[in-house]
This record gives structure tokens, C-alpha cells and sequence, in this order.
């Protein structure tokens, strides 16, 4: 699906009692989205499969803080992390992601499963500037690689700065 959808700056809400529940492959392309999913993205079921997750990436999220998701998932370990999504008409909604590697009978990753909660506001609302100074800083670098780099070092400085590991910092913002 490479159609170029662009933000409608609506934002969009489900409910604090529906869970957002999806499972990809390891290169992230999904392999099973639940009725919530579909329902608040606004993608079928068969438009989903095997699409990259990433066909709900929102513009304003910077790379850096799916290279810290990546990174984490790839290293068989779970990662909370809130994430702003676009809708297939436009419209934005927030989550609070949980992302797990999915493991086969031999402990090796063999996909992996993501659940997703409506967000405190609170969190959003310290989140969403954070978010747009890291987008800042990539904007700045022409080469790709070197965005990414600058906006990882702009997202884990700011973790340091808050006196605690990134795990932490998500549950108390």
C-alpha cells in the first residue's frame, strides 16, 4: 500500500475498556489485527495483512523512538512506550504500547505481539513535546542515518536527564 495519506490534526479516541491487539512477523509485517485495531485505524482485516506495522505510523513520531522499541523487541525483551498512530482517513489516536517478542519452543524469537491501551492524557500531554524536539533534531540532519542518530542521542539524554532507566520514566510520566 504505498498510497500517501496526509494528517487530518483530528484526533481520535477509543474506549479505556478496548485493547489494540496485533502480531507480526520479525520484519514487522502483520500477521493477525483484532477488531479494535481495525476498527479505530480504519483498515480492514485483508488490508492489513502483511502490510508493515508501520502502515499506521503518524508523521510526528520520530524514528528514534522505534529504534529504541526495535532495539529492545530484537533483544528479547518487552518495551512499554506511548505512540501516536494515523488513522487510515488521517486521524490521529494514542497508545500506550506493550511489545513483546513472541518465542517458538526453542526460545528464539519468532514474531512478535503488541497490546495496546488508551494512555493516561497526562502522559500524552509530556510526551507529544518530547516527541516533536527529537522529530526536531532529525529534521536537521539530511542523511538518514545521521537523523536517526541524533534523535536516538536527543531521546536517551533526555532519559538521563530524568535520573532513571527509560522503563521507569515510561510508568511515571
Amino acid at each position: 500500500m504505498s498510497v500517501r495519506i496526509s494528517p487530518t490534526h483530528r484526533e481520535v479516541f477509543f474506549s479505556p475498556d478496548d485493547l489494540i491487539v496485533s502480531k507480526t512477523d520479525l520484519k514487522g509485517r502483520i500477521t493477525y489485527a483484532n477488531k479494535v485495531f481495525c476498527d479505530i485505524c480504519g483498515y480492514g482485516a485483508a488490508e492489513l495483512m502483511g502490510q508493515p506495522h508501520s502502515i499506521i505510523r503518524h508523521p510526528d513520531m520520530p524514528r528514534a523512538v522505534f529504534k529504541l522499541l526495535w532495539d529492545t523487541i530484537q533483544d528479547g525483551r518487552e518495551v512499554f512506550a506511548y505512540v501516536k498512530n494515523m488513522a487510515k482517513n488521517g486521524d490521529h489516536y494514542w497508545v500506550f504500547a506493550h511489545v513483546t517478542p513472541s518465542f517458538d519452543e526453542n526460545r528464539q524469537i519468532v514474531g512478535y505481539h503488541s497490546n495496546r491501551r488508551v494512555p493516561e492524557r497526562r502522559a500524552v500531554e509530556a510526551v507529544a513535546p518530547l516527541y516533536a524536539e527529537v522529530l526536531r533534531e532529525e529534521a536537521r540532519h539530511a542523511n538518514g542515518k545521521d537523523a536517526l542518530a541524533a534523535g536516538y542521542r536527543r531521546l536517551l539524554d533526555f532519559v538521563d536527564a530524568q535520573g532513571m532507566p527509560y522503563d521507569e520514566l515510561v510508568f511515571a510520566l
